[in-house]
């Protein structure tokens, strides 16, 4: 072996690398601590989300229909129980629907035009989604539940279906109508910082 080829060969084996560079490098991954990047969320319990939707409904009685949703936004149950975001959503999507159409946009430029209010109109957006993927008006959740297995290895639902969408129509078409809103007033921006947003509601 001549001492061209041992050479190359010594080379090519990384032995030689004693020290770790990375480590010593501060704008190294090894030195960025990942979990600032998620700060932690404060958990909210179901007896926290009843206490708000408590408020919340005590303000749509007195006909603060603006100061409900707004009660419901300010506190989004980022970190709480599927049972907690449920009873969360519920409350939302019976504000919006208590709402008149006419006085949609105009609440939602008065909230859009406060302090934090795109933010806001940006949670929205994502009860929007969550309720128009089915879990508004619970009829998925029904039809689950009225399913019964037969010995076919198909299931079988039971009852007329249209009557246990027919709530789900409506909700559904509350919520389509408050996307159009607002997708007008904060712009498309909005619904891609839904979906790119690691908080999910």
């Amino acid at each position: 072996m001549s001492i061209i080829q041992q050479h190359t060969a010594d080379s090519l084996s990384d032995a030689w690398r004693t020290v770790n560079v990375d480590a010593l490098d501060p704008d190294s991954s090894l030195n960025f601590d990942l979990s600032t990047l998620h700060p932690p969320l404060p958990e909210i319990s179901e007896d926290d989300v009843r206490q708000l939707n408590g408020q919340v409904r005590q303000l749509l009685r007195g006909g603060d229909a603006e100061g409900a949703l707004r009660g419901c936004l300010e506190t989004p149950v980022y970190n709480g129980s599927d049972a907690a975001k449920d009873a969360h959503l519920q409350t939302v999507v019976e504000v919006l629907q208590s709402i008149k159409a006419s006085d949609m946009t105009p609440m939602l430029q008065r909230i859009y035009g406060s302090e934090g209010g795109s933010e806001l109109l940006d949670v929205l957006m994502k009860y929007l989604y969550k309720g128009m993927a089915g879990g508004s008006s619970g009829s998925a959740k029904a039809q689950r539940q009225a399913a019964t297995p037969q010995s076919t290895g198909f299931s079988q639902v039971s009852g007329r279906p249209s009557a246990m969408n027919e709530s789900g129509g409506q909700a559904m078409s509350v919520l389509l109508s408050w996307h159009e809103k607002v997708v007008d007033v904060a712009g498309l921006g909005s619904v891609g910082r839904c979906m790119t947003d690691w908080r999910k509601v």
